[in-house]
């Protein structure tokens, strides 16, 4: 389905003047400077005036209130008497001058509703622009010394049967390519942790959306792959022992902690999907392969037992190299995650991973070394998460 034509060609946006990218309703009127409690049918709109030609035309908004205006008169007049100094709602998320609020769309309809219509300017194929009530907005700020400035959004159903925890999510042309569009997404898949669920985005994807969803998962998936068959934490000193070789099981990993568990911790290592248990009695013994359990969850979510093996391998200078194995199947993977099975696969397919095939049918057998995790890691600029767990304010 081809879009409609852009009915602006920009938009004035506090110090912003921003190209649109795609059409957006805006039901201007000449009564449009008047206050209203909100929105027709969008039915109505579209019936109505806001097909007209207007495609060398400015729109302006008002960067604190989202309120729009066909003319600058308006504008500046309305911008000497608006007082909105952040968006409505609480705060849920919380670190330095950076602020993700929720805004209820059935307390704050209008709001919402301006929201929409501004953000529908940079989304092609997404719809939702009157109908608020059944959404919630995360809209995140960056605060100066006056107020908080809106740098993007994404929202959510309250209630979706299909688990979707985004629906559409911006960030606003000036501020793109800084990493606030990753951190939405995490923390949507934060919300979606806490709440005991598997997330995935709202279908279809745009072609942005799909990198952006792509990078996270790949990310998120290479991130979790290092800490599993990494031998050591990266943080650890070297290991010295006289007469007898080092028992790596009581080598405590710091990296592989929950969020709740960080809390304690002056030091925060972010989440990667892995919290883990101590290792048991078992695995105690000083033998060229030692085995231990590593507990592999999403939180309260999931909980599993994943058996690597750490297999000894002497060189022919007298040294000896350590490696990790582990086996584990799709869905414990995506479950440790927290993904769905189908963007796991998806994403180990994208960048690479599914090439070292073993087996035909059910009994497939996929192969990944550290090697492997490491070069798709280079490729893809896998970087640490842009959250921080303690930050959060749920």
């Amino acid at each position: 389905m081809a879009s409609a034509r852009r009915n602006f060609d920009k938009v004035n946006f506090g110090p912003w003047q921003i190209k649109t990218w795609y059409f957006s309703p805006y039901p201007l009127t000449d009564g449009e400077g008047e206050d209203a409690l909100g929105h027709g049918r969008t039915m109505d709109l579209f019936a109505g005036t806001v097909n007209r030609e207007n495609t060398g035309g400015i729109l302006w908004v008002c960067d604190r209130c989202f309120k729009y205006m066909a003319d600058g008169t308006s504008w500046e007049v309305h911008m000497r008497k608006c007082t909105r100094r952040h968006p409505p709602g609480r705060k849920v998320y919380q670190r330095g001058a950076h602020t993700i609020w929720e805004v209820d769309g059935a307390k704050e309809k209008l709001y919402c509703q301006n929201l929409s219509l501004f953000g529908k300017l940079f989304i092609d194929i997404k719809t939702l622009f009157f109908d608020c009530d059944n959404f919630l907005f995360y809209i995140f700020t960056d605060a100066d010394s006056q107020r908080d400035h809106v740098l993007g959004f994404f929202s959510k159903e309250k209630v979706s049967y299909d688990d979707y925890n985004l629906a559409c999510i911006v960030v606003l042309p000036p501020y793109q390519k800084k990493g606030y569009g990753m951190l939405l997404i995490e923390f949507s898949y934060e919300l979606s942790r806490r709440a005991g669920r598997i997330g995935t985005p709202e279908r279809p994807l745009s072609d942005l959306g799909l990198r952006s969803y792509l990078a996270y998962w790949v990310s998120t998936i290479i991130r979790f792959l290092r800490q599993l068959l990494s031998v050591l934490p990266p943080d650890v000193p070297p290991i010295k022992t006289v007469g007898h070789l080092p028992n790596l099981s009581l080598v405590r990993n710091d990296t592989d902690m929950t969020p709740s568990s960080q809390k304690r911790t002056k030091r925060t290592k972010g989440w990667d999907g892995e919290s883990a248990s101590p290792s048991s009695p078992e695995g105690s013994s000083a033998s060229p392969a030692t085995r231990d359990s590593l507990s592999v969850g999403a939180g309260s979510l999931a909980h599993m037992q994943l058996e690597r093996t750490y297999e000894t391998v002497p060189a022919l200078d007298g040294s000896a190299a350590v490696h990790v194995l582990v086996r584990c199947t799709l869905a414990d993977l995506a479950s440790a995650t927290n993904l769905r099975v189908e963007d796991a696969a998806f994403a180990l397919n994208e960048c690479g991973l599914l090439v070292r095939r073993e087996g035909e049918g059910n009994t497939t057998t996929i192969a990944v070394s550290r090697e492997m995790v490491e070069a798709v890691a280079r490729e893809r600029n896998v970087k640490r998460m842009c959250i921080d767990f303690t930050k959060v304010l749920l």
